[in-house]
């Protein structure tokens, strides 16, 4: 990244959003925050468990990492996808060696790391008539009863069991077909890009209630069901799911809308829906990467409420948050790392475990680093992570949340496959953190 991109990042500004007259922000670099806060600024400091979790039973082995969840024992809960273990990393599936296998979709862990519960697509079919499962897992988050709740983000239709000899032979054929798109795509066909905002059919169109030992309660839309940003009766491609105060579930709804979503658990009826700034949502085909885009890119990748009722939405590839009302009426929007690519910058949100929750988290999966910011302020602090498969660093670090201690759990997807812990060490000043540059693992302003 070059100096002036760096500057453009870093500088606190404030300029007119073009088309429509409201103000946006760019979050302070970790340096120029430091730098004006009189006297000694104190920030979270942590350090990786390495060990965390246990190794698990069975040969199992996680895939794709896409959700993680804390319930009010602070335990911790993973949801993976199974079918995206590659032929070599299942070999026992198809007994073909004595290891691996995917592990359920569904785990969960004491503060221990010890595994207390396990199960998935298969698991919670048992004594249920018909209830759909997702193509494509994503999401998890235990409500203020103790129940699981999954969200879903695949156009697709489910395939084969994972891990299956079908499985891959179906993943070949797929592999050819987008081989030959690519090679000769038809008239206004994408060739590539992002993924999101897919038309037409779209069968992660429900989000799932389950008891902890994965017994099915409930559903919130129906497989294929989606009708787009405008439908109160299905979601579409939900990213995140959280709970208000008052109960409502708010759902960042996500990776086939433009859209948040409330809706009445209980009853499972739609409460109320909004897009960028608050204004009705579009199913018009946004581009990625413009901070100034009247609508929600694909995907709006998280919806998380703060005490002082406000909710930060993620627009990861505008790479913007905007802050709302719970009822949805537009507050603020903040830009940060704007020159990023691929997959965006803010990727889900966290905060710390003070009554005032003075300081916020952003998971950053495409820069793989975890920043600190000041809540009030929304003042960058410092920055922690960096890229790699060791402890403390990342490779695709998706979601973020924190325990009632103030440990830090992150998530990776793709290839990255795990779950990390980060143990809270307190409070300590600025200048020491910068001046170790690195710290349990991970590098400081990476």
């Amino acid at each position: 990244m070059t100096k002036r991109s760096k500057f453009l990042i870093g500088a606190a500004m404030t300029v007119a959003l073009a088309g429509v007259g409201v103000s946006q922000h760019v979050f302070t670099s970790s340096a120029e925050a430091q730098a004006s806060v009189p006297g000694t600024t104190m920030v979270p400091k942590f350090s990786v468990e390495p060990l965390w979790p246990k190794p698990l039973p069975n040969h199992w082995r996680i895939g794709a990492t896409i959700g993680v969840g804390v319930d009010k024992q602070d335990n911790i809960w993973i949801i993976h996808r199974p079918g995206s273990l590659e032929a070599k990393e299942s070999y026992l599936t198809r007994k073909e060696a004595d290891c691996c296998t995917a592990a359920p979709d569904v785990l969960a862990f004491n503060q221990a790391g010890n595994l207390i519960h396990s199960w998935g697509r298969d698991a919670g079919k048992v004594g249920t008539a018909g209830h759909d499962w997702p193509t494509s897992n994503h999401g998890i988050t235990i409500d203020p009863e103790g129940n699981v709740w999954l969200g879903a983000n695949s156009a697709a239709q489910p395939g084969e069991a994972p891990g299956t000899a079908a499985q891959f032979a179906a993943a070949q054929k797929a592999a050819a077909r987008r081989a030959a798109a690519v090679a000769a795509p038809a008239s206004g066909a994408s060739a590539g890009g992002e993924g999101g905002g897919e038309v037409g059919k779209y069968h992660d169109s429900f989000m799932l209630k389950f008891t902890p030992d994965g017994k099915y309660l409930g559903e919130i839309g129906t497989a294929n069901g989606s009708k787009g940003s405008l439908d109160t009766n299905n979601v579409r491609g939900v990213a995140a799911i959280r709970f208000l105060p008052d109960g409502t579930l708010v759902a960042a709804d996500g990776y086939g809308n433009h859209r948040v979503s409330e809706w009445n658990p209980k009853t499972m009826k739609n409460v109320r829906i909004w897009g960028a700034y608050g204004k009705p949502p579009s199913d018009a085909p946004i581009p990625h990467y413009n901070v100034n885009s009247p609508q929600f890119g694909n995907p709006v990748h998280c919806a998380e409420p703060s005490v002082d009722g406000i909710l930060y939405v993620c627009d990861r590839t505008n790479n913007r948050i905007q802050t709302f009302k719970f009822d949805g009426t537009y507050l603020n929007q903040y830009n940060l790392e704007v020159n990023t690519k691929g997959d965006g910058a803010p990727w889900e949100i966290a905060f710390s475990k003070d009554p005032k929750q003075t300081y916020m988290y952003v998971s950053d999966g495409s820069n793989e680093k975890v920043h600190v910011y000041d809540r009030a302020s929304v003042k960058e602090l410092y920055s922690f992570g960096g890229g790699g498969r060791t402890p403390g660093l990342f490779y695709a670090m998706h979601s973020i949340i924190v325990d009632s201690k103030g440990n830090l759990y992150t998530t990776e997807t793709y290839r990255g496959q795990r779950v990390q812990k980060f143990n809270y060490q307190g409070l300590v000043p600025l200048s020491s953190l910068i001046a170790a540059k690195v710290v349990g693992g991970s590098i400081i302003n990476p």
